[in-house]
């Protein structure tokens, strides 16, 4: 499984970036499909994920403000990010975990929000 995250960029605070997750390879195997950040500095966490049954659980810090859903049929899975705060500045990873959990990332897209 590959994947290819694009979207990322510099925007103000209080704008929107949506990050898409492009997925490729031996995809009837992925279950879940997960966002993470990294900070400068800082550990990297998880930000939002989603089940093959479209659940989704997401970190306290961007609850309400940000949306990750999946368009199987295109493979690709997004996360809509609205309100952005400095504070949500990093690094963004996307991660699939296959059905015998086991993990592939993507490279980074940089995310910037400027105060």
């Amino acid at each position: 499984v590959q994947l290819q995250a694009s979207g990322g960029g510099l925007v103000q605070a209080g704008g929107s970036l949506r990050l898409s997750c492009a997925a490729s390879g031996s995809l009837f195997s992925i279950n879940a499909v997960a966002w993470y950040r990294q900070a400068p500095g800082k550990q990297r966490e998880l930000v939002a994920r989603i089940t093959s049954e479209g659940n989704t659980n997401y970190a306290d810090s961007v609850k309400g403000r940000f949306t990750i859903s999946r368009d199987n049929a295109k493979n690709t899975a997004y996360l809509q990010m609205n309100s952005l705060k400095p504070e949500d500045t990093a690094v963004y990873y996307c991660n699939a975990v296959n059905l015998y959990q086991v993990p592939y990332w993507g490279q980074g897209t940089l995310v910037t929000v400027s105060s």
